[in-house]
């Protein structure tokens, strides 16, 4: 295969990641992983993801936001804090995220949450970069809030799209965003091999591994890094029955379209 592909999701700034990180972006560069993305979760994190990519230029490129699971009584200050990190010159961020809500595991901070999305979502709008969005039991309330922006919304990702063709259908209203696709894709009781191909154009998907979580078939189990991308794609290619290198190919070019990011 002579394409490219990108991982637009990883955590490599994360403590799984600190005992090997050169072996680690060296086999993904091995596998044909032409760059990574790494999302923040916090202030913190704002930090070392833009240390990481200072240490990968060109290859390693950072998103700056508060995650919906980090949202605390705190908000507005981490907020504060993270917003004019946006406008960095050395390393610029290529997008804001990751950003969402999340109602799995507790509506504790519910409001708090839906405040914190909506000012990220107003800082798209304003800085035109676009959103890496997060989303687990949340999406009647996401998408209100996007339709009130959806005009001005420069793009973004739907990060882990495990959803239904109707979830698909509804997410892609959006025409500017597009699904990110990861290792539930491999899993043997996914329904996404038949959902993506009857819902999602390859024009609208991206491929990501969310690493250190959620290994594809067969790394389960084993801690998640970049080149195990290559697996998502392969999966990717057989259940729209084209070959990895359309796949490499368009989801590169989709990549490109959203971010911005030439490689």
């Amino acid at each position: 295969m002579t394409s490219k592909f990108i991982d637009t999701h990883t955590h490599l700034d994360g403590e799984e990641f600190a005992g090997d990180l050169d072996a680690v972006v060296s086999r993904a560069r091995q596998a044909g992983v032409a760059a990574v993305f790494l999302p923040a979760i916090h202030l913190e994190s704002c930090h070392t993801v833009t240390a990481v990519c200072k240490r990968y230029p060109g290859y390693a490129y950072p998103m700056l936001g508060l995650h919906p699971e980090e949202v605390r009584a705190d908000w507005q200050q981490q907020l504060s804090a993270i917003k004019p990190l946006l406008a960095q010159t050395s390393s610029r961020p290529i997008a804001i995220g990751e950003v969402g809500l999340d109602f799995y595991w507790s509506r504790e901070y519910e409001q708090e949450q839906l405040e914190a999305f909506e000012q990220q979502v107003k800082w798209s709008v304003e800085t035109r970069l676009p959103l890496m969005i997060h989303c687990r039991k949340a999406q009647n309330e996401l998408v209100h809030i996007l339709r009130r922006y959806a005009d001005d919304l420069p793009g973004g990702v739907f990060h882990c799209f495990t959803g239904n063709e109707q979830e698909a259908h509804e997410l892609l209203q959006f025409e500017r965003f597009v699904l990110g696709v990861g290792g539930v894709l491999t899993f043997k009781k996914s329904h996404l091999p038949e959902v993506l191909p009857a819902a999602v154009p390859l024009e609208r998907v991206v491929l990501e591994t969310d690493s250190p979580y959620m290994a594809p078939v067969p790394m389960r189990g084993q801690r998640n890094e970049p080149s195990f991308v290559a697996y998502v794609l392969q999966r990717m290619a057989e259940a729209y029955g084209v070959s990895p290198d359309e796949v490499a190919r368009q989801t590169t070019a989709n990549v490109s379209r959203v971010f911005g990011v030439k490689l």
